[in-house]
């Protein structure tokens, strides 16, 4: 469950996690993440631990630079995210105070953008566990070979940190949507002001594991 508080997990989930508003979706994202992460794990390292090998340290160090990369274009899609929402300042007057309001701009009826979008955030939280799983799996192997006696052993072993990965995402995940909601509702279109430095926190870390 520890493992779950890592940097880069922490900024990949709190990325996602802007994606929705309601705590029990976001709640729902963290553990498909997990689900991923453990699927991973389990492929990776009971290859691994079937084949008494483990991944080589310049594959392990591609697999970061993949989930720093990962996280770039979380954090990118965040802004295109909020680019695209396209929000408009009005100006107006009632009884001599001026009044000024942020506007989302809505579809209307016939434009080609009025559709409804397939919800792929869960399977998305699930790819980008993935790839954490893959790069952490390395890791993971040295220490249950140091550890395991047998191969059920071992492969007990992993899918137990798994587990725990998944409950410890599901449940940063719920602590994660609890500010995001009441920023949410306090802000309203003001919102993207929180976006924001989450996406570039996200982009920054993801460029830092790129070096």
């Amino acid at each position: 469950m520890r493992h779950a508080l890592e940097a880069d997990h922490l900024a990949a989930v709190v990325a996602l996690s802007t994606r929705t508003r309601g705590r029990m979706a976001t709640m729902l994202r963290g553990a498909a993440w997990g689900l991923g992460h453990t699927t991973a794990l389990l492929v990776v390292g009971g290859a691994s631990l079937a084949l008494g090998t483990s991944l080589s340290q310049t594959s392990e160090q591609w697999l970061e630079r993949a989930v720093g990369a990962m996280l770039i274009l979380l954090g990118a899609q965040v802004i295109a995210r909020l680019v695209r929402s396209r929000v408009r300042v009005s100006r107006h007057a009632h009884d001599g105070v001026v009044h000024i309001h942020a506007h989302a701009w809505v579809p209307q009826a016939g434009s080609r953008h009025h559709h409804q979008h397939a919800d792929r955030s869960h399977l998305r939280a699930a790819l980008v566990g993935t790839v954490h799983g893959m790069a952490g799996s390395a890791a993971l192997v040295v220490l249950t070979s140091a550890t395991a006696g047998s191969f059920w052993t071992g492969l007990a072993y992993i899918a137990s940190f798994g587990v725990g990965s998944m409950l410890g995402m599901a449940a940063l995940s719920l602590a994660i949507s609890l500010p995001l909601e009441l920023s949410s509702r306090r802000l309203g279109h003001a919102y993207g002001l929180v976006e924001v430095p989450i996406a570039c926190g996200t982009m920054m870390l993801g460029l830092w594991m790129l070096r």
